[in-house]
């Protein structure tokens, strides 16, 4: 396969906006638990006759991420009507913003292989969703239904520049893109449930030519690893194409996730193919500077910033502060037990980084659910009792999971499963006897001199105490014995 040729990507990110109505009437946005085709009007189904209006907080929210990705705001914006056919726009047109968003010419700093880059944002602009359709049933005899309750809701598109240069570097551009809405407020952006979605433009061209072959969009992937894994076969599908001499076609590809490839659906759409014009029932929209201004005072702290911070306030390395502000709900639950903690940040960190978040990744929990069952006040009550010695290491992280499971606080589970921490040589000398005479081959190894043989010993009381022992009390006994005899 050539080789000789660099990947070209661009993203288009739809993201749900969260606000209590939709894009242009008043009926509920929050459909997901409702039954079908219950929460519409006139409007949102385009009914004749009707005459939408525009929500404010949707505009607002566009704005404030258009701000946050260093975004122009143009004093003067406007909707349009986006005509095609689709099975899932029952009107038969779409209100979107086509030559006059609310937001241009941004960029991001996204990190990737320990090399930051600045990706362009073309624009950001508000539009409505659409119908969901629901399949049943396959061949012949399969069918479509129409759910018209998340036609209407507020969407918000993210269109980057064609800036990144491998698969790896547009899923991380989509992991800070979603962590910077989660900060503001503005979605919960979960791409599994379809809040956060994105297609992809891939292309690819000879290695120092600005020339790109036929342009591909990616379609049906609903994770980051899809993503990844969509845009890493196709950008080998194009690259064998031409080795195979096979004219590549601007098209749509669908992604199969479970065959692990990319589909032909249909040609690829141009936007003269959508005959835009001006919706005729709004008014351009003017945005002063002074409105501007208010919605840039409700700028939070932003995953950089706040990264920057932990090194400077918190005396943490640039991975772990990184780490730690990926998510705002990781952040605000370190600063909130540290607040109530007498460890060092380092301490609080290791905590969060390493045992809680092992556990939020195995029961494929977020932290949100996590501090309702271990709020920062019960973590921080944990760790007091293993800095002072109370219970080791490894018992801790077993009473983690039995205060996630009962809910109780981790002095009442010592003290209920006898779990206090074995230090003192009266109580460890038994056991330490015991290990010695049931191991005999590992205290020949030991007295031999290979050091490995004390880390077997050590275990060996660990199991025989139920992790009671302390580990560097335990050693001293055991080695203590060994020379007496």
């Amino acid at each position: 396969m050539n080789d000789n040729f660099e990947t070209v990507i661009g993203l288009e990110v739809h993201a749900q906006l969260t606000t209590r109505s939709k894009m242009f009437c008043r009926c509920g946005s929050d459909y997901a638990s409702a039954e079908p085709n219950t929460r519409v009007c006139p409007v949102c189904l385009g009914l004749p006759g009707v005459l939408p209006v525009i929500n404010r907080q949707a505009v607002e929210n566009t704005i404030l991420t258009a701000l946050s990705l260093n975004c122009r705001i143009p004093e003067h914006t406007k909707f349009d009507r986006k005509n095609y056919p689709y099975p899932d726009l029952v009107k038969g047109y779409q209100i979107s913003q086509y030559d006059q968003p609310l937001g241009l010419g941004g960029w991001m700093d996204v990190e990737t292989d320990g090399e930051s880059r600045r990706l362009g944002i073309t624009r950001v602009h508000l539009e409505e969703d659409v119908c969901k359709l629901l399949h049943r049933g396959t061949g012949a005899s399969g069918f479509s239904l129409v759910d018209a309750n998340r036609s209407g809701v507020p969407l918000m598109e993210i269109v980057s520049e064609p800036d990144m240069r491998s698969p790896a570097e547009a899923r991380n551009y989509l992991v800070k893109l979603r962590s910077i809405l989660r900060y503001l407020g503005v979605s919960v952006a979960n791409m599994e449930e379809g809040s956060f979605r994105c297609d992809a433009n891939i292309s690819i061209r000879p290695c120092g030519s600005s020339e790109l072959m036929a342009k591909v969009e990616v379609k049906n992937m609903n994770s980051f690893k899809a993503v990844y894994r969509a845009l890493e076969f196709e950008a080998k599908r194009q690259r064998q194409a031409l080795a195979d001499n096979v004219k590549l076609v601007q098209e749509t590809r669908g992604w199969l996730d479970d065959v692990g490839e990319t589909v032909s659906q249909r040609s690829k759409e141009y936007a003269h193919d959508y005959r835009y014009f001006p919706e005729p029932d709004l008014p351009p929209l003017s945005v002063s500077r002074r409105w501007i201004d208010d919605i840039k005072a409700r700028l939070p702290e932003l995953p950089d910033e706040r990264c920057q911070r932990f090194t400077a306030q918190y005396g943490l390395s640039d991975y772990d502060a990184c780490l730690l502000t990926a998510t705002k709900e990781a952040a605000d639950y370190y600063e909130d037990t540290l607040k109530l903690s007498c460890q060092p940040a380092k301490e609080i960190a290791n905590w969060i980084a390493g045992p809680v978040s092992g556990m939020i990744n195995a029961g494929g929990i977020d932290f949100e659910s996590f501090s309702f069952k271990i709020p920062p006040e019960a973590l921080a009550g944990l760790v007091e009792l293993t800095a002072k010695g109370s219970i080791n290491m490894a018992t801790a992280k077993t009473v983690l999971e039995e205060m996630f499971n009962t809910g109780k606080s981790a002095v009442s589970l010592v003290a209920e499963k006898g779990l206090t921490q074995i230090s003192g040589s009266g109580e460890l000398d038994d056991f330490a006897r015991q290990v010695i005479a049931a191991n005999p081959s590992a205290v020949a190894d030991y007295l031999s001199g290979k050091d490995q043989a004390m880390k077997f010993l050590i275990g060996q009381m660990m199991r025989l105490t139920r992790g009671r022992a302390n580990p560097e009390a335990a050693a001293g006994i055991i080695e203590r014995k060994l020379k007496e005899g």
